[in-house]
């Protein structure tokens, strides 16, 4: 059976629905103007069907470019990690990591890593639980490592590490230094992370059976805006004990003494069970086991 596309042509289509308009994609990929074009008409020739809808000067992905989006980014990925099987060259890695883990928990495993490879090179998104997710399955990252559970079809989820959350104030807010009921907590003003936090929907299972009701007064989506708002003075808030423990071992932030359990999450890592594993991505997996 006779192909009716090519992985450049591929290359192309990506870098446009990236770009937004064939002149951005053909610059990305160092190629002309007219022959981005060209790869792209001959692929949209190819397969019988227009995958961008014109509106001005943009090039927006119609129903035919979104169905095509994602199986594109797999197949390139496939084709780039059997490149990078056999060959010696520098490793490039894309990772995506929660705002928790990328933070506070990745950072000293990818200074050892570069540290034994020098020659490596190492994108890393970060961005809530959810968009982790979307990115992984989109092969838009090579392994993600996220907060809260994943119950994607096409992804591998592996448990990667224990988390502890704590529940704290500041020290000057009515509820620090002194015994705290149940109630009195499920009374005042919570400031938690946003929708799609992976701490937020921990945080959310682990206290709404315990609490009954989480009043929320702020939505945060940055766990280092929530601590040292709560260190001024600003409500309660739960958050991975890394997160806190420069402000609690300072004494601006105070663990809230209630009658809770210990409040422990898994971390969890993430990749596609279409994604090639290079010498590369399995030597970084090797190091953060």
């Amino acid at each position: 059976m006779t192909m009716r596309l090519t992985l450049r042509e591929l290359e192309v289509f990506i870098a446009v629905a990236d770009a937004g308009t064939v002149t951005r994609a053909a610059d990305t990929l160092a190629l002309t103007q007219s022959a981005a074009s060209q790869a792209l008409a001959s692929l949209e020739n190819g397969l019988g069907v227009t995958l961008f809808d014109r509106v001005g000067r943009r090039l927006l992905l119609n129903e035919h470019g979104r169905l095509l989006l994602t199986p594109a980014r797999a197949l390139l990925d496939g084709a780039r990690g059997i490149e990078q099987l056999f060959d010696g060259a520098a490793v490039a890695l894309r990772l995506g990591a929660s705002t928790t883990v990328a933070n506070y928990l990745l950072p000293a495993q990818l200074a050892r890593f570069r540290a034994a490879r020098p020659d490596a090179r190492v994108e890393l998104e970060v961005a809530n639980t959810h968009d982790i997710v979307e990115a992984v399955a989109a092969f838009a990252v090579d392994v993600g490592f996220i907060e809260g559970p994943c119950h994607h079809p096409d992804l591998r989820v592996t448990p990667w590490r224990d988390d502890e959350l704590a529940v704290f104030v500041g020290a000057g807010h009515p509820l620090a230094h002194r015994p705290v009921s149940l109630a009195e907590l499920a009374e005042v003003q919570w400031i938690l992370r946003e929708t799609g936090s992976g701490t937020r929907e921990e945080v959310e299972r682990l206290l709404l059976p315990e609490l009954g009701a989480l009043p929320v007064a702020l939505e945060i989506g940055h766990s280092e805006a929530i601590k040292h708002l709560v260190a001024a003075g600003m409500g309660v808030s739960c958050l991975s004990r890394v997160v806190i423990a420069d402000l609690l071992a300072a004494g601006s932030l105070v663990e809230v003494d209630a009658p809770l359990p210990v409040l422990r999450r898994p971390l969890y890592r993430i990749m596609h069970r279409e994604k090639v594993v290079t010498r590369g991505l399995a030597a970084f997996l090797d190091e953060t086991d």
